[in-house]
């Protein structure tokens, strides 16, 4: 396994094209690509685009100059101010190139130094300390030592499943949990890798989020900023949040046939971070489908992926995976599937005390005046008589729909019995009495 020394080479700017890891011609088509759609491209925007060192696109472009590739259409005083062009030949390859894929962005990463620094970051990730986990989970009313349960999972980046009854906060705890992770130690990441001469993107603007503290690092041993190669990003822990939307196509890696390019993979995406899947059993895919992919990495920590060619790729599975459910487990898996999961919880629905706990919260939350009497009604007549299930999300919603209807008919909200009776009239379904 890498050290924070070999980290730091795997990270360490490339000056040359020898130092890239990747072959030149792929930076190469890379450049004809770039002119071919932009045109008139100076040395700055090529770096922008490339993320690549000033040495190598001058050493690159020169050379193609040289063989007539392109042409200088505005020089400087500093080569980085020079604009270039393609030449009819040049074009001619631009096109060819294009036809090969229309990938535009950062160079990509070698794959093995990308599953080098994805195993090395995933096993020394920062901790979190019972006080941090208590304090994610402080805006919820949960089980005295509730975090001892969740702690170990963050921790360890293995696996969390979530079950319960609906409406008692699941969601809201694995939200909690993202937010822990994701803000957590940030982690270096390429935009791209690359393998057999395929482009994998990997980064997502909404799941790779820049970690911005000045000359902060993501690495042990404090790697700064200075001397990274510019194809990795320091970003927050990434987070995939996915629900009923999920097909087992998201989780394979995904060929693009007008650009040419491969999208990696949700759980490629998620490396080093979370990948929660919220409302599992309710998906477009079977839970046993869905599970059999699961088994092999939760087992190994290594995924398969495979390209159109059948080539098959080895690649780290290093992620909190986080199934929430409000079906029964025993419904959805079996024991065998179970035991591959580290840290089963049951997040059930709260009794008298912690209900009433978080009625006063929300309460307070919405400036609505605690009445005794009518919570005691609230219990009374819409729990205990007709004997509901109470679920940590009532208080809430009750609360608002009271202050709707206040805010209807101009008057200030209270905790009455006419108005909690109106507006749980409004909230819950009475179920029909059964035909005879």
């Amino acid at each position: 396994m890498a050290g924070a020394e070999d980290l730091r080479k795997i990270l360490a700017q490339a000056t040359s094209v020898d130092g890239l890891g990747i072959p030149a011609s792929l930076v190469i088509d890379l450049i004809y690509r770039i002119l071919f759609s932009e045109g008139d491209v100076s040395v700055g925007r090529m770096l922008e685009i490339t993320h690549l060192h000033a040495q190598i696109i001058d050493e690159l472009l020169s050379n193609l100059q040289h063989d007539h590739m392109v042409e200088v259409v505005k020089g400087g005083v500093l080569r980085v101010s020079y604009v270039y062009r393609l030449t009819e030949e040049g074009t001619a390859r631009a096109r060819d190139s294009m036809e090969r894929t229309q990938y535009i962005g950062p160079a990509p990463i070698d794959i093995e130094a990308y599953k080098k620094a994805i195993v090395f970051q995933s096993s020394v990730r920062q901790r979190m300390s019972p006080n941090e986990i208590k304090q994610a989970l402080s805006q919820l009313i949960l089980p005295e030592n509730f975090h001892r349960r969740i702690g170990p999972a963050v921790n360890s980046g293995s696996s969390l499943f979530l079950y319960g009854p609906p409406g008692n906060g699941k969601t809201t705890i694995a939200q909690a949990i993202a937010k822990v992770v994701g803000g957590s130690d940030p982690i270096w990441l390429p935009y791209a890798i690359t393998v057999g001469g395929q482009i994998i993107r990997i980064f997502e603007p909404s799941i790779h989020i820049p970690f911005k503290s000045g000359e902060s690092d993501g690495s042990p041993g404090k790697t700064s900023y200075i001397g990274v190669d510019k194809r990795w990003g320091l970003f927050q822990r990434p987070v995939v949040m996915v629900g009923g939307e999920l097909t087992m196509e998201s989780l394979e890696m995904r060929f693009e046939p007008v650009a040419k390019t491969y999208e990696g993979p949700l759980q490629l995406k998620a490396n080093g971070g979370m990948f929660l899947i919220d409302d599992f059993g309710r998906q477009q895919v079977s839970p046993h489908e869905l599970l059999n992919r699961w088994i092999m990495p939760l087992e190994s920590g290594i995924d398969f992926l495979r390209l159109q060619s059948g080539q098959t790729l080895e690649v780290p599975f290093r992620q909190l995976i986080v199934f929430s459910t409000n079906l029964d487990p025993y419904e959805l898996v079996d024991a065998a599937f179970l035991r591959r999961i580290q840290m089963k919880v049951e997040v059930a629905a709260p009794d008298e005390k912690m209900f009433f706990q978080i009625f006063t919260r929300m309460c307070q939350a919405y400036k609505l005046p605690f009445d005794k009497n009518g919570f005691v009604h609230l219990l009374q007549k819409w729990y205990q008589q007709d004997k509901r299930p109470m679920q940590a999300v009532h208080p809430r919603d009750i609360i608002r729909t009271i202050i709707s209807i206040c805010d209807y008919e101009g008057i200030s909200p209270t905790l009455s019995p006419e108005l909690i009776d109106e507006a749980c009239n409004c909230y819950f379904v009475v179920e029909k009495p059964a035909a005879r």
